[in-house]
């Protein structure tokens, strides 16, 4: 695994080689090296070592008077790469760029040439002279061999002699303001650069992301050729190809696991940043909330007759906080249907209706149905989702972004807490627009969801300890029961599903009340009983609750507010969270549950980030 960074344009390009480089430096760390356009051909600069090292080779070049020089056209070309080894030594002779005898071809690659013993036995036969051990260098030597004035058709006729898995990207000194690209199975990513003057090719996409978000794919099999205010795509075989650029919305940072063992428990620590991404912007002010960048009017939104929600798995949770938030603040009627069987029973939906479409990707198929269908019955559809350009962003009339960022764990953590944040903000808004709550309670509340994203990382670093503790005396039952009431229900549905996602362990939530109904009877001494048990005006009943399954020897793990001693009288563990509105405890609640699932998998030895069975978006029905 190697990293490759490449630039056209109209800056000098060393430094943003180099910072390219930076960000790819987990990819390879043996050498590292630059080739750039100077007057009168390029100059290559490599160094063992870290980047560290390249920068100093850099600074000696410098001072010999070598430096990037704009062409005729004011044009920067280079190439950079951060090598891993697999052929030959870690050695300076080994290290990337490499170059045909002559050094008019410059080289690096990402990957494996599997035949590169054949065609380097080949190419020396017709007097070609090797500089390394690599098997990188006969592609450079292979391009000189087939160049006529056209560095594309030359790496086009190089590829189709190569065997393995690689990504290659080529600069001739011939033809400065070009560079060219060709991929098969390696990554390699287009930057799209601002005002078209500039343009880059990299490994992945945190290597121009301080210079552009906007990114242009390449498949296998394909071919680019770049220069400062052009990309043109081809197939191998010089078919054109036609693909719209995409604007990526997350940092370099977000697709590193940042020092944490996983992406789930980097995500799980996220949390509190992609509530305040969510939240901070539309609470501008101390007595309101701001909603005007979702797309419905104030209008609409003090008139509409109904609200339906739809959506599937921890979206179907975050929709379910948001019923209970809507009814309980907005006073509005309000339905919440799993897309799944929404799109088939024939609901009765129409003109007055709003239908919210909750999904994280914005491409999962059921719940696009299910908008679809409310759209053609009349109704207005709302999507709730995490990526610009979504199809749910086309297939409805608004659209609410959580902001959460890029969520590469298959366990939705930081993605259900932005969801319900969101739908917090559009119940504050209807109540505030339909005048059921008055306005001491609203600056109240807006004062409570403002201060959540400190109170979650205050959660986090308060509840780790005792929630290993609790899953290291827990992590090898065969059954777990989660029960709680009113808004903490949907909590309890989400920790049950996190555990039976990441653990496998078969796992149930109820509603409390509905205990005696059936449930009761899976209850013995081996049974860890999970409730949800955070102040809120019923928590008399469900005090009452925990009795009843304390009294059928089942083992209690209670989540409870801060300075409510009642619940620790009553519960054999207690997991205590900070005080904040009842009615927004679900954002705190759910953190304890998060990482009981997160450290009852992990102590069974098992992979959090990519379950079993599961995908991270669901796309087929």
């Amino acid at each position: 695994m190697c990293g490759i960074v490449g630039y056209v344009g109209a800056r000098p390009c060393e430094e943003i080689l180099v910072a390219g480089l930076e960000k790819l430096e987990y990819r390879g760390y043996d050498s590292a090296g630059v080739a750039m356009m100077i007057p009168g051909g390029i100059e290559k600069v490599r160094a063992v070592g870290n980047l560290a090292k390249l920068k100093e080779a850099l600074e000696v070049a410098e001072r010999q008077g070598i430096a990037p020089a704009p062409d005729e056209n004011g044009e920067y070309t280079g190439i950079a790469h951060t090598r891993w080894a697999t052929h030959g030594r870690v050695t300076e002779a080994n290290a990337h760029p490499h170059s045909d005898e002559s050094g008019e071809v410059q080289i690096v690659l990402n990957g494996i040439v599997e035949n590169h013993a054949d065609l380097r036995a080949a190419l020396q036969a017709d007097g070609c002279e090797f500089s390394s051990e690599t098997d990188a260098e006969v592609v450079a030597h292979l391009i000189h061999k087939h160049f006529d004035d056209d560095l594309t058709e030359a790496v086009r006729a190089a590829y189709t002699e190569l065997r393995g898995h690689y990504a290659i990207v080529a600069m001739h000194a011939s033809v400065p303001g070009v560079i060219v690209g060709a991929r098969k199975e390696c990554p390699l990513i287009i930057g799209i650069g601002k005002d078209g003057t500039e343009n880059f090719l990299a490994s992945a996409i945190p290597a121009f992301m301080a210079s552009t978000r906007r990114v242009l794919t390449i498949e296998n099999g394909e071919l680019v050729t770049l220069t400062g205010h052009d990309v043109r795509i081809e197939t191998i075989e010089g078919e054109p190809v036609d693909r719209e650029s995409e604007l990526v919305e997350w940092d370099e940072e977000e697709a590193e696991k940042a020092g944490y063992d996983t992406f789930m428990m980097k995500e799980i620590h996220e949390q509190p940043e992609a509530i305040a991404e969510t939240i901070l912007d539309r609470m501008p002010h101390d007595d309101g909330v701001d909603l005007s960048d979702v797309g419905l009017s104030d209008e609409y939104l003090t008139n509409v007759e109904r609200i339906t929600i739809v959506a599937c798995g921890t979206s179907y949770h975050a929709g379910l906080i948001g019923r209970y938030a809507i009814g309980e603040w907005a006073r509005v009627p309000v339905g919440m249907d799993i897309a799944s069987e929404f799109r088939y029973s024939n609901p009765v939906i129409g003109k007055g209706d709003l239908v919210i479409g909750i999904t994280q990707s914005g491409e999962t198929a059921d719940t696009l149905a299910a908008m679809r269908l409310a759209r053609e019955a009349g109704a207005t559809v709302l999507a709730v989702t995490n990526i610009m350009g979504s199809q749910a962003t086309r297939d409805s009339d608004a659209v609410m972004y959580t902001r959460a960022g890029l969520e590469i764990g298959v366990a939705a953590t930081k993605t259900f807490v932005a969801q319900v944040a969101a739908m917090y903000l559009l119940a504050l808004r209807l109540a505030e627009l339909r005048g059921t709550l008055p306005h001491e309670r609203v600056v109240e509340l807006v004062a409570e969801i403002k201060a959540i994203p400190d109170k979650m990382d205050e959660t986090i670093e308060k509840v780790s300890e005792s929630v290993v503790e609790i899953s290291g005396r827990h992590y090898d039952q065969s059954f777990f029961l989660f029960l709680g009431r009113h808004i903490g229900l949907p909590v309890c549905l989400e920790g049950a599903l996190k555990l039976k996602e990441a653990s496998y362990i078969p796992s149930d939530a109820y509603a409390a009340g509905e205990m005696k109904h059936g449930p009761i009877a899976l209850l013995d001494e081996n049974t860890p009983v999970v409730c949800v048990a955070t102040d809120s005006p019923i928590l008399d009943k469900m005090l009452s609750n925990i009795e009843e399954v304390r009294a059928r020897g089942a083992q209690t793990i209670a989540v409870a507010t801060e300075g409510n001693g009642r619940v620790e009288g009553v519960a054999e563990e207690t997991i205590l969270i900070p005080r904040t509105d009842w009615v927004l405890q679900p954002l705190l609640a759910i953190i304890p549950l998060q990482l009981l699932a997160y450290h009852v998998a992990r102590l069974n030895g098992l992979n959090v980030d990519q379950p079993r069975n599961l995908a991270k978006t669901v796309t087929v029905e």
